[in-house]
């Protein structure tokens, strides 16, 4: 008879946690305020407690334990939100000081800019291309690409982070100064 692995959870313990799933989605559906999101976390939870099924040292009290994996993964969940939240509180200040550029030296900047963004994330691209160059609304890009608004925001500002750093890197002071007069290092 092969050994039990020390690491999964014992076969009336998993029972026991079947069992009360319903409860569990209960619990963390009250706490998030979505079935749909409670669904989601409560299957990580899942898939995280059968990984650290060896901790369970009780069948009986599987199921305290679970209670804990949970309200851990529903603080990682708000976490997630406020970092998220942060992200989009920081991309709408930028977009309040934003001051666009003269016709003249627009076309300057995005021949220089292109190239850059070739180099980053296809997603990346994507999101400043429509969104900057191509002036969708966040709404459009959002739903041209299957997200939502709110990953929508969240792609456009990371995408503009990744490209600044590539300015950064690449124009080195004509960046910082921002200078029109380009010497960059393309290539």
């Amino acid at each position: 008879m092969p050994k039990p692995n020390p690491k999964t959870i014992p076969a009336d313990a998993m029972e026991r946690l079947i069992a009360s799933r319903e409860q569990f989605l209960a619990y963390i559906q009250r706490r998030v305020g979505s079935r749909v999101v409670a669904e989601d976390i409560l299957q990580s939870a899942f898939v995280r407690g059968v990984q650290r099924g060896g901790e369970i040292r009780d069948s009986e009290s599987v199921v305290a334990w679970f209670y804990r994996v949970l309200g851990n993964a529903v603080i990682d969940h708000h976490r997630h939100n406020a970092v998220e939240s942060r992200g989009l509180e920081e991309w709408a200040k930028e977009l309040e000081v934003q001051v666009e550029p003269s016709p003249d030296s627009k076309h300057e900047i995005c021949g220089c800019v292109n190239k850059l963004l070739s180099e980053l994330k296809p997603e990346y691209q994507s999101a400043l291309k429509s969104v900057e160059m191509d002036e969708a609304s966040l709404k459009e890009y959002a739903e041209s690409s299957g997200i939502t608004a709110e990953n929508a925001a969240v792609r456009v500002h990371r995408a503009r982070q990744a490209l600044l750093k590539q300015v950064r890197n690449t124009c080195g002071a004509c960046a910082e100064h921002m200078c029109v007069d380009c010497n960059c290092r393309h290539d």
